[in-house]
């Protein structure tokens, strides 16, 4: 096992934990002389499918008989020559991959995405955890995916697997707003937004300092003794609750740029 980060001959950013097995070794150093042609630009210019419809998942024909597809029953999807494993968006992408798998086949995953090139803004790496000694090969496709700008999301099962999917392409139009958490309008929801953005307050914090001063102004003016003695409110977490109400909300401009010095 190596603890160097690199870039191989596929111009993709390996991962710093690397199959440690000779045979792995031999079987990734095979499929990376085979693919030493393979260059990014050659991927930029892959033809784009085009699908049908626009509201279906586009599926590499590779992946017939792939168990996750019978549980796509939300969105349509089709076959089309493609380079991901599926094509949820104009901009977004999918590269399937079970651990099972990878563990016979390390070199697998590294070819497909140097073919993957820099295409797509959102690039997936959905990965099918169905082995149990699964964390060296998480920790590894961690790091590869961050390295070379690709989301990592683990699911558990098939159905998971295909909720992703689905999920993907059913919000590809839709707004930030839809996931965004409410805020209701009431006082004391605004109250618990704004105070809990200060590290280790919480809601129940909130409740106490709001049943105990009465309002925000209050809560600001309050001494350090006064919020001691409150239950949950440590030496540490008074700390903090004092230094966000004492922070300046916009930098001296002159301190700015003596920091720029």
């Amino acid at each position: 096992m190596t603890n160097d980060t690199s870039a191989n001959s596929t111009g993709v950013i390996t991962s710093a934990i690397q199959p440690s097995s000779s045979s792995s070794s031999a079987a990734a150093t095979s499929a990376t002389a085979a693919t030493a042609g393979t260059t990014t630009e050659q991927a930029n210019t892959t033809p784009v499918f085009v699908p049908k419809s626009k509201s279906t998942v586009v599926v590499k024909p590779s992946q017939r008989g792939n168990p996750l597809l019978q549980f796509i029953k939300n969105v349509p999807y089709e076959y089309g020559e493609i380079v991901p494993d599926f094509i949820v968006g104009l901009t977004s992408c999918i590269l399937y991959l079970s651990i099972r798998y990878h563990r016979l086949h390390p070199e697998y995953i590294y070819n497909r995405i140097s073919t993957l090139g820099k295409t797509f803004v959102l690039r997936v790496l959905l990965v099918l955890v169905d082995v149990e000694m699964h964390q060296q090969a998480i920790r590894e496709l961690t790091r590869v995916a961050m390295l070379n700008n690709l989301t990592l999301v683990c699911a558990w099962s098939n159905e998971e697997a295909a909720r992703y999917i689905e999920t993907y392409k059913a919000y590809e139009n839709k707004a930030p707003d839809a996931i965004k958490e409410r805020i209701s309008n009431d006082y004391i929801s605004k109250l618990t937004d704004c105070l809990t953005q200060i590290q280790s307050i919480n809601k129940t914090d909130v409740v106490t300092l709001a049943s105990t001063f009465g309002s925000f102004k209050n809560i600001m003016n309050a001494p350090a003794d006064e919020l001691g003695v409150l239950p949950g409110f440590g030496e540490r977490k008074v700390k903090r609750l004092l230094e966000a109400f004492d922070q300046p909300f916009a930098i001296d401009p002159k301190k700015r740029r003596q920091r720029r010095r």
